[in-house]
């Protein structure tokens, strides 16, 4: 029962759009209606708003703490607790407030990769800075971070279950960057800080 409660308030806070929220307090439009429409931080980003975007980053990243905080509080054990991440993760890829049409979840992952561990979350961090930093493409490197996590998790000996998370949470990462896979490989995939047409304030 209580494994059920985790994952259920684990999916509603994963469900909350920050991205959307964080968009509407600034005055922007929509991030759902320009560039990828993707309701994420790297979207906001493309309105020129850097404010809004780290928000919008720290509110995705937080739902997925915060899930497996609370799990913890309540009396979790390790299951209840890395359950309760990956709903929150889930929630954001398809979340109740919007139609079950959500963002990519790196931010909400690196959350949950908090959760398990502060140095998992700084190596996943740090590879995903630095290949987006080589490449320009944010989508690259949330696939190199999403390798990347299983693998550092590991070499850091976290536990089975914790492990099964990242694995699941790489594979969803890779899936719902499908998309931009395609988009690489063609060389149309948009670069970091390019602003794409309609991404300024809401009407």
């Amino acid at each position: 029962m209580k494994l059920l409660l985790f994952v259920l308030l684990g999916y509603l806070l994963g469900s909350l759009p920050f991205a959307v929220i964080v968009s509407r307090l600034f005055g922007l439009a929509d991030p759902r209606s320009f560039g990828s429409g993707n309701p994420g931080a790297t979207n906001v980003l493309r309105t020129g708003n850097k404010p809004a975007a780290v928000l919008t980053l720290l509110g995705d990243a937080l739902k997925g703490w915060a899930a497996m905080i609370i799990a913890g509080a309540l009396g979790g054990d390790g299951t209840g607790i890395a359950a309760a991440g990956l709903a929150a993760f889930v929630g954001h890829l398809f979340p109740l407030f919007l139609g079950f049409k959500g963002g990519k979840g790196v931010a909400t992952a690196l959350g949950v990769l908090t959760g398990f561990s502060g140095w998992l979350a700084l190596i996943c961090a740090g590879t995903w800075l630095a290949a987006a930093l080589i490449s320009r493409y944010s989508s690259l490197a949330a696939l190199v971070a999403a390798v990347t996590a299983p693998a550092a998790g590991w070499a850091l000996g976290l536990s089975q279950e914790a492990l099964s998370v990242l694995v699941v949470m790489g594979g969803l990462l890779i899936l719902r960057h499908k998309d931009n896979i395609k988009r690489l490989l063609a060389g149309t995939e948009s670069r970091l800080g390019g602003k794409k047409k309609g991404a300024g304030s809401a009407p």
